[in-house]
C-alpha cells in the first residue's frame, strides 16, 4: 500500500515532495477559519441539505460548467473554493473514527453474528457527519498526509495517519490502530469524478478493512463505499446524495451485507435513506438494516423480529480528535496546504 512502509519517514520528514494546492488559505482567511471551527464536523440532521449560490459564485459556476461534457473526468479539473469543504479527503477519512465506542469490545462479543453488527454500525456511523450545503473534500496533492490522535475516556489511545500516495490515477492510503482497544483499521480511497449533465458523481472505489486484533481467527471484514452525487449543478436544488450499494464482508466468519444507499425517487421516497440484508453462514437471511445514515440506524433480527436501534447520532458524541497546531506540523501536512 505504500503507507505502511513509510509510516516512520512520515512522521519525522512529511514524505515526498509534492505541489502545492492552487488556492491556499491563511490563517485569517474564511477557508482557515472555517477549518479551525470544524474540529467536530457538523452533524446535521436535515437530511434535504441544500447550496444557494450568490450572482458572483452562479457565474463563476455556470463558466466552469460550460466547458465541461457528460463523462469528463473532473479529476483534473480546478474547482471554485465555495464548492470545497476546508479540509482535505485525508482528513475526511477520520469521520469513520468519530465513534470508536461502537466498535470497542466488539472482539468480546461470543457470536459472531453481533461482533459483525458491530463492526458494521461502527462504518456506518461515519456518514452523519458533513458540512453544510454541496461541498467536496480538497483533493491531497501528492505526499500529502494528515495524522491525529485521540485520546479516550478511559484513557486508551488511537492513532490515526493517511498519506496521498498516487496523482494520477489520486489513491488516499490510511491507517489507524487503538493497540488497548485491539482495532486495526486499514485501507485506501481511489475516487474518480464525473461530470453527468446536471449532476456530478464521484465513484468511490478501493475499501476499509477492520481487524478486531483480540478475535484473530475472525481475519478482515472488508467494506466498499457508496458513491457521491453532487445533483442539481444546472437546475433545481444543488444538493449531496450517497447512492448504490456498500457491501460488508467477512470471509472468515461468511457474514455478508450488501447496504443500498437510495437516491430519492422523482415523486416518493425520502433522503439519506438505506436498506439492506444481513447474511450469515450459507448466505442464510439473518436480519435487516435501514434506517437514515443522516439519523436513526435500526437492526430487525430475521427469527426473533426483534428491532433494535443501532446507532442514533443525536444521541451520541464524536470522539475529538488531537491535531498540532499548525506552526508545529510539518510542511506537506494536510492543514499547512488548504
Amino acid at each position: 500500500m505504500g503507507l505502511l512502509s513509510g509510516m516512520d519517514s512520515l512522521s519525522i520528514r512529511g514524505g515526498s515532495k509534492g505541489s502545492r494546492r492552487t488556492s491556499n488559505a491563511s490563517a485569517g482567511s474564511p477557508a482557515a477559519r472555517a477549518r479551525n471551527d470544524s474540529e467536530t464536523q457538523i452533524d446535521d440532521g436535515d437530511p434535504n441539505d441544500t447550496s444557494t449560490l450568490d450572482q458572483e459564485e452562479g457565474n463563476i459556476l455556470m463558466s466552469l460548467i460550460s466547458q465541461l461534457r457528460p463523462g469528463m473526468d473532473l479529476t483534473k479539473i480546478a474547482l471554485p473554493t465555495f464548492v470545497l469543504e476546508p479540509r482535505s479527503l485525508l482528513e475526511r477519512i477520520t469521520d469513520f473514527f468519530s465513534h470508536p465506542e461502537l466498535i470497542f469490545g466488539a472482539a468480546d462479543e461470543p457470536e459472531a453474528k453481533e461482533r459483525f453488527l458491530r463492526v458494521m454500525t461502527f462504518y456506518l456511523s461515519g456518514w452523519h457527519i458533513k458540512p453544510k450545503g454541496v461541498k467536496k473534500p480538497y483533493n491531497p496533492v501528492l505526499g500529502e498526509f494528515f495524522r491525529c490522535t485521540y485520546v479516550y475516556p478511559d484513557g486508551s489511545e488511537g492513532f490515526y495517519i493517511a498519506e496521498q500516495v498516487s496523482h494520477h490515477p489520486p489513491v488516499s492510503a490510511f491507517f489507524y490502530i487503538s493497540p488497548k482497544n485491539g482495532l486495526l483499521v486499514t485501507g485506501e480511497l481511489k475516487p474518480k469524478s464525473k461530470f453527468l449533465g446536471n449532476s456530478a458523481a464521484t465513484i468511490m472505489e478501493g475499501e476499509d478493512r477492520i481487524r478486531l486484533l483480540d478475535r484473530p481467527e475472525d481475519g478482515e471484514y472488508a467494506i466498499s463505499m457508496p458513491n457521491t452525487y453532487a445533483r442539481g449543478i444546472l437546475f433545481g436544488k444543488m444538493l449531496l446524495e450517497l447512492c448504490d450499494l456498500s457491501t460488508i464482508a467477512n470471509p472468515t466468519t461468511d457474514f455478508h451485507a450488501d447496504v443500498d444507499f437510495k437516491a430519492k425517487g422523482w415523486i416518493s421516497g425520502g433522503y439519506n435513506v438505506i436498506s439492506g440484508k444481513v447474511n450469515g453462514p450459507g448466505r442464510a437471511d439473518s436480519g435487516e438494516v435501514g434506517g437514515h445514515w443522516s439519523s436513526a440506524i435500526e437492526y430487525t433480527d430475521k427469527k426473533s423480529k426483534e428491532k433494535r436501534v443501532l446507532f442514533d447520532p443525536a444521541k451520541s458524541r464524536s470522539a475529538p480528535k488531537r491535531v498540532l497546531p499548525e506552526s508545529e506540523q510539518e510542511e506537506f501536512e494536510s492543514r499547512r496546504q488548504a
